[in-house]
C-alpha cells in the first residue's frame, strides 16, 4: 500500500484545515500517482477537495467515525479493520492513503511505500505526518533533483518500509 503527501521541514501537512502551499508540480505528481487508483482518506481531508466532492477517474474510500457520513460516489467505512477488508478487493499497489494527519496514522503501519514532496521551508502548522526520517525501517530509496517553485524550493523522495 502506497502513502503520498507533501510536507515541510518540520513534516508538517496543513494548517488550519488547508495545504501549506500548493505547488502546480506537486499536484501533477499526485494526480499522476493516483489517476485510475484507490485513494483513502478522512472526512476532514474531503472538505479540502473542489466543492468537497470525491477525486474523479478514482476509487474514493473515506474513513469516518461518523456511521451516519455518507458520501455521492464514495465507499465510507468506520474502522480500520472495516477500511482493510475493503482494500482486499484491491492490489495493494493500487491503494494511495492520501490524509489527513489520523489517517496518515492509522494506516501508515499498513503501507510499504511513502511518496513525499519534502519542502525545504518550515511552515506553521497544526497538522503532522509521521517524520520517517526517525524511523528506522523507512529508508529513502529514490530521489527527485531539486525542484524550484518561485523561493521554494523541494524534492519528490520515495521511501520504502523495511522491516528487520
Amino acid at each position: 500500500m502506497n502513502i503520498i503527501a507533501a510536507v515541510d521541514k518540520n513534516w508538517a501537512i496543513g494548517n488550519k484545515r488547508d495545504l501549506l502551499i500548493r505547488i502546480p508540480a506537486d499536484h501533477k505528481f499526485f494526480r499522476q500517482e493516483t489517476t485510475g487508483k484507490v485513494v483513502v482518506y478522512g472526512r476532514k481531508t474531503l472538505a479540502t477537495f473542489p466543492q468537497a466532492q470525491p477525486l474523479k477517474d478514482r476509487i474514493n474510500i473515506i474513513l469516518s467515525a461518523n456511521r451516519d457520513f455518507q458520501v455521492k460516489d464514495a465507499t465510507v467505512k468506520h474502522s480500520v479493520a472495516e477500511l482493510l477488508t475493503e482494500l482486499e478487493k484491491y492490489p495493494s499497489e493500487a491503494v494511495y492513503i492520501i490524509g489527513g494527519e489520523s489517517v496518515y496514522r492509522q494506516m501508515l503501519p499498513y503501507c510499504d511505500v511513502a511518496h513525499i514532496t519534502k519542502i525545504d521551508r518550515a511552515y506553521a502548522a497544526d497538522a503532522y505526518f509521521p517524520d520517517l526520517d526517525q524511523m528506522k525501517e523507512w529508508q529513502i530509496t529514490a530521489d527527485s533533483d531539486e525542484q524550484s517553485y518561485f523561493d521554494i524550493t523541494y524534492e519528490f523522495l520515495r521511501y520504502q518500509r523495511f522491516d528487520g
